[in-house]
């Protein structure tokens, strides 16, 4: 099951186009506003958002324009963005599904802490689920085209954190329910906040740190704002679930053809690839912090397992009763996103 870029442009893509090609249907135009939170020059717009977009208006042979809107430009806040694809504000949307805590809660177990080791395999899972159960159920008002989670979350800090303990006072960003429960369990005070909020919030003292991956770090300045950083090998601290929406009324008025251009280029193959281009620019951001000097720490697994886990644990209980008391097996949900991101190991 391996993943490249030539998934993204992929036969089936090329497929769609020859048959347009074949009945000469180039006459309906389409425009549709892709609308998300962050900079354009940030590493999910730049190498993930803006490439689909631009494959698939070269799929269709020019009949569909994605017109692109980062930072909120079309109004807004982050948390807003599930409602505006929903409710037709944009066609497109890339979001965060924990801005909205409780609206899709079997997504949540990609956020369990110390859960996911491999964002390519939680991805698969998460598609595949998604397709199983979510479908229907939690975004049934929404038309899908991609599900994904971010490379392993860390710890950026005004001050270093090598134990818990350290963490004793101080207010740590987070950017879901289940992270939050986390920094508490770990010690943090925490602060909920979209990504865009950070780099004030920081540099004001109001927070004094952050949880996030690497690859978003570079775009919000933080390795200038905070100059430490904590991160822990196998699974990382905590994932974040994102998704890519599309407004049911604007597919269905779609021909079918350019509707087959949608699909080639979205979906299982799409959410992985996503997920490895996310995971494969952490490095370079990383690499900037490293040139500024700023300092480094690893907790190794065995300190993750005695020093850590027995303090996140609680929360694997408390979410797994959550959800039962939401109607949903909470352990079904855990056991089934494990079964999945470990058939994409056996497979890959």
């Amino acid at each position: 099951m391996k993943t490249n870029r030539r998934t993204l442009l992929g036969a089936a893509g090329a497929a769609a186009l020859l048959a347009l090609t074949a009945t000469g249907a180039f006459a309906q135009e389409v425009t549709l506003k892709l609308h998300q939170m962050l900079p354009a020059q940030a590493s999910v717009p730049k190498l993930i958002l803006d490439v689909w977009a631009d494959k698939v208006e070269a799929d269709s042979g020019g009949r569909i324009k994605i017109e692109r809107f980062p930072s909120m430009q079309l109004g807004g806040s982050p948390p807003e963005l599930i409602d505006q694809v929903v409710d037709g504000v944009a066609d497109i949307v890339w979001t965060v599904v924990g801005y909205t805590p409780g609206r899709f809660p079997s997504t949540e177990v990609f956020e369990l802490p110390f859960f996911v080791s491999d964002p390519k395999a939680a991805a698969y899972a998460f598609w595949k689920m998604y397709e199983k159960d979510m479908k229907d159920g939690e975004f049934k008002d929404v038309h899908m085209l991609g599900t994904w989670v971010h490379g392993p979350g860390l710890f950026h800090t005004t001050d270093p954190v090598e134990t818990p303990g350290d963490l004793q006072g101080m207010k740590i960003r987070g950017g879901s329910r289940l992270v939050n429960q986390m920094l508490e369990a770990v010690g943090a005070t925490p602060v909920g906040m979209p990504v865009p909020a950070v780099s004030e919030a920081l540099s004001k003292g109001v927070i004094d740190g952050t949880t996030l991956p690497w690859e978003v770090t570079s775009s919000l300045k933080i390795a200038e704002l905070v100059h430490n950083h904590t991160d822990f090998e196998g699974s990382g601290l905590y994932t974040l679930a994102f998704v890519m929406a599309m407004n049911p009324a604007s597919y269905d008025a779609l021909p079918d053809d350019l509707k087959a251009v949608i699909d080639a280029d979205s979906g299982l193959d799409f959410s992985v690839l996503a997920a490895e281009v996310n995971l494969g620019a952490d490095a370079p951001a990383k690499q900037i912090a490293e040139d500024m000097g700023n300092t480094f720490i690893t907790i190794d697994a065995a300190t993750v397992e005695s020093d850590w886990m027995p303090l996140v644990e609680p929360i694997y209980a408390s979410w797994v009763a959550d959800m039962d008391a939401k109607g949903y097996d909470g352990q079904a949900l855990i056991d089934e996103a494990r079964a999945l991101m470990d058939e994409y190991q056996a497979n890959k």
